[in-house]
């Protein structure tokens, strides 16, 4: 058994792959036969030879193929459905809604103020009367004066 470690071990060393295995078994099984090994010599052919430049390579292309994976990736970070651009077009609207929302929220609290002196102040109501119903106590008449024309304001 010692035997077939050592030479196992210096087949291992001299290829790899695919044809370490291959080798080591061939090897294993003429050893238990008692019969004399002979190892591959020379270069391999066909098949053998391709695999073992891609093999050989297998580094290259896993880091090829990790760039071209992360640059998808970033691609898709960037210009994708829910991307960086859209995230930042989503937070400017963001924004512009939340000044809407404040300008809202004073319009909404100037309205309370007028119902609250709607409900209290009856000075407030009778105003409100004559501006907007041109209501008018006995004895008063209301004269309502054409709009002026646009460029009026203007002297010659």
């Amino acid at each position: 058994m010692a035997v077939i470690e050592q030479v196992s071990k210096l087949v291992r060393r001299k290829f790899d792959g695919l044809t370490v295995w291959l080798a080591a078994a061939q090897l294993e099984s003429e050893m238990s036969s008692k019969t004399t090994v002979r190892l591959p010599s020379g270069e391999l052919t066909g098949v053998r030879r391709w695999i073992s430049e891609v093999y050989g390579q297998r580094r290259r292309f896993a880091t090829v193929a990790a760039f071209v994976l992360a640059l998808a990736v970033g691609y898709h970070v960037m210009f994708g459905q829910n991307g960086w651009n859209a995230y930042q077009k989503k937070k400017d609207d963001a924004k512009v809604l939340a000044k809407q929302l404040e300008a809202l929220r004073a319009e909404n609290e100037a309205l309370k103020g007028h119902v609250e002196r709607l409900d209290h102040d009856p000075g407030a109501i009778e105003h409100q009367a004559r501006e907007e119903l041109h209501y008018t106590r006995p004895g008063e008449v209301i004269v309502t004066l054409p709009p002026e024309p646009t460029g009026a304001g203007e002297k010659r």
